[in-house]
């Protein structure tokens, strides 16, 4: 059982901050998320794209911010259970609620902070017969482990950022790649299509434009794809993985059957004074609440994980006075040991 004081569903960038203002109140934050790594949307769909909304960055790319976040809570030591989805909570006494995953892994936290973006993530399927058969037997949505793939033959089907850069990585680690898109063009970061261009030309990708996977073949696993080429008779291609990054679908999932307000697929929240829920100890934080005036907007999300975390403190210590300090100020004191603070100032004599 993983026991934590925040339990934070969502690593994308609300939910990450959360963990540094946790961490300069001494509380300690576990996060869950269900894809397989932190960052969220961020991480998954655009990690190359600029953002310019993010002050003191006139631009930043989303990957480039998910690190930064990451870097700055590295001294909290947050924990993750990622790869896997929040299902259904309980409160086990008036101190301690119980989130059970998927999976079937256990935590327990003193408040749960729900920062899921848009709501879970779901792969957004080809309509292939029997695809469901084949999940998890040589049929991937996701790159969990890239060295699952190691001297294996692979097929990717897709034209965004997420196709060409795993195309482009599993080319060094594969023994074979084959990436087919329905169009010649691809919509994705111009280094990507064209590096993708240069190991085309070299030998290290096979590229099929513009075609589409239309059936997976093999007894108990993946071990043939039909290709249907524009103008061309289908044929078969010969694979070990079939991995079609078609980008992810927003759903609210199991969370929306916990008894909490929902409006237009977004969780209610007392905006008035701390983002929480109807249900007391429980809070939403970025994209996935809703309250009059919301802005979906990362700067927002952080400017509401900071008042999360302050009620979370009060609630947890309750009578215990807390003297807000700014970090210039107080410093940054790492769970770690490490510590951060500003050159002291000096006193001398100018002569």
């Amino acid at each position: 059982m993983i026991t934590t004081d925040i339990l934070i569903i969502g690593a994308g960038p609300t939910g990450l901050f959360a963990v540094f203002e946790a961490g300069l109140l001494k509380m300690k934050c576990h996060i869950i998320d269900a894809l397989p790594q932190p960052g969220g949307q961020l991480a998954e769909l655009y990690p190359k794209k600029p953002i310019f909304d993010i002050p003191g960055y006139p631009s930043v790319n989303a990957g480039e911010l998910i690190d930064n976040l990451m870097e700055q809570i590295k001294q909290f030591q947050p924990g993750f259970t990622l790869g896997e989805t929040a299902v259904s909570y309980t409160k086990v006494d008036d101190e301690w609620f119980e989130v059970i995953t998927n999976k079937g892994t256990v935590h327990r936290a003193k408040a749960i902070a729900i920062a899921g973006g848009l709501g879970t993530f779901e792969p957004r399927k080809p309509t292939i017969e029997n695809i469901t058969d084949y999940e998890e037997k040589g049929l991937e949505y996701f790159v969990k482990e890239p060295e699952h793939f190691r001297n294996k033959k692979v097929v990717i089907a897709g034209g965004g950022d997420s196709a060409l850069d795993w195309s482009i990585f599993l080319s060094n680690v594969a023994s074979e790649v084959t990436l087919i898109h329905r169009r010649n063009e691809f919509r994705g970061a111009l280094d990507s299509v064209e590096k993708v261009q240069d190991l085309k030309n070299e030998g290290k990708i096979k590229l099929i434009t513009p075609a589409e996977v239309t059936a997976i073949k093999g007894d108990g696993k993946v071990e043939a794809i039909t290709v249907e080429v524009e103008g061309e008779e289908a044929y078969d291609l010969e694979t070990d993985y079939f991995i079609p990054l078609f980008g992810l679908t927003p759903k609210l999932g199991e969370i929306g059957n916990w008894g909490l307000n929902i409006e237009k697929n977004a969780i209610v929240v007392n905006n008035a004074l701390d983002y929480q829920t109807n249900i007391e100890g429980i809070y939403a934080i970025g994209d996935i609440n809703t309250y009059p005036g919301k802005l979906k907007l990362i700067l927002c999300g952080f400017h509401e994980a900071t008042l999360m975390c302050q009620s979370v403190y009060n609630r947890l210590n309750p009578g215990k006075k807390f003297v807000l300090k700014y970090t210039t100020v107080s410093g940054v004191d790492g769970f770690d040991g490490s510590r951060k603070e500003a050159e002291k100032a000096v006193v001398k004599k100018i002569d």
